[in-house]
């Protein structure tokens, strides 16, 4: 994908949202977004791939196999377009850490029509966010496109689908699971519910809304400081080895919500040896942390070498002695 999650504020950054844009810019994007999203509905992913920015057009595999993934559950899902937004990057050069404000905010931050986007190495330029609530009878999901001006034209410049369920629940649910597992002193549990509830609400990976803000400074009372999280990575002894956790997080699969557990490993050739230290890494894992067993139906250890990619075991909790 074109855009990636950051933090920090640059100034040469304005947002409009579809109230402030003028009537020609509002509806060229919005034609333009109403034209793509329908190109994903029918599956239409070498038009689509076309009508996109150089970059993406050129790494186009990962938006195609979405699109594929998604599409019989898209297909004739009736879709509401949420009012667009309208990102203005006014510089010279490619702006490391970008932060747009869009909306009215209040003394208390966000409120329920503001968003902030965080993009990071973003090229100058304008950018339209255009997302839809699509209801379909395997889930409801949203579909979330990013285009950028070029010439008189809108080109995709990334997509994103998400889930507006996951495991059959929502986000109400593992809200209330999140707050359970913390009452009970299961911190762990309740910090991988909340980051599942965060997704959930979450269209995008780069957006904050008020509801997302206000999720993460509930699930900040219960961080645990012994699990990877926010760029963090923790250490796992297994025997007389140290293994580095460099990320875990839930999974949906079907029905079930499972945990994945990302670790460093010099190298993954041997699938054999690398099976067992997948699973020695479960074992260490649950032996650690019991209370996952509670939480989650299966676990996946991913061994991920210097070069980025990964070998993956699932077992079963039960399988897991």
């Amino acid at each position: 994908m074109l855009l990636a999650f950051s933090s920090v504020r640059a100034q040469t950054e304005n947002c409009l949202s579809a109230t402030d844009m003028d009537a020609p810019m509002r509806s060229g994007l919005v034609s333009a977004a109403q034209k793509d999203f329908q190109l994903v509905t029918r599956g239409d992913s070498a038009t689509l791939r076309q009508s996109s920015i150089p970059s993406v057009a050129d790494n186009f595999d990962g938006i195609a196999a979405s699109i594929k993934d998604n599409q019989s559950a898209l297909a004739g899902a009736k879709a509401e377009m949420r009012p667009p937004f309208l990102l203005e990057a006014e510089s010279t050069q490619v702006i490391p850490h970008a932060e747009f404000l869009c909306g009215v905010f209040g003394k208390n931050g966000q409120t329920a029509k503001s968003a902030v986007f965080y993009l990071d190495n973003l090229p100058p330029g304008k950018y339209g966010v255009v997302i839809f609530d699509a209801a379909a009878s395997s889930g409801a999901r949203t579909v979330s496109l990013v285009l950028q001006q070029q010439n008189a034209e809108w080109k995709l410049a990334g997509f994103y689908v998400r889930p507006a369920e996951s495991g059959g629940h929502d986000t109400a649910w593992y809200i209330d699971r999140a707050r359970e597992f913390a009452s009970k002193g299961q911190v762990h549990n309740a910090w991988l519910y909340y980051l599942e509830a965060r997704m959930l609400v979450s269209p995008l990976p780069f957006m904050s809304t008020s509801v997302s803000d206000q999720l993460y400074d509930e699930s900040q009372k219960v961080l645990p400081a012994d699990l990877p999280a926010e760029g963090k990575t923790t250490d796992l002894t297994v025997g007389g080895t140290s293994y580095k956790l460099t990320a875990i997080f839930p999974d949906a699969v079907g029905d079930n919500l499972d945990l994945v557990v990302k670790y460093e490993a010099s190298d993954i050739a041997n699938t054999n040896q690398t099976y067992q230290r997948n699973e020695a890494v479960m074992k260490a894992l649950l032996a650690k942390y019991p209370e996952l067993r509670d939480a989650f139906a299966a676990v996946v250890a991913r061994a991920v070498d210097p070069s980025g990619h990964d070998y993956g075991t699932l077992l079963a909790m039960k399988d897991i002695k």
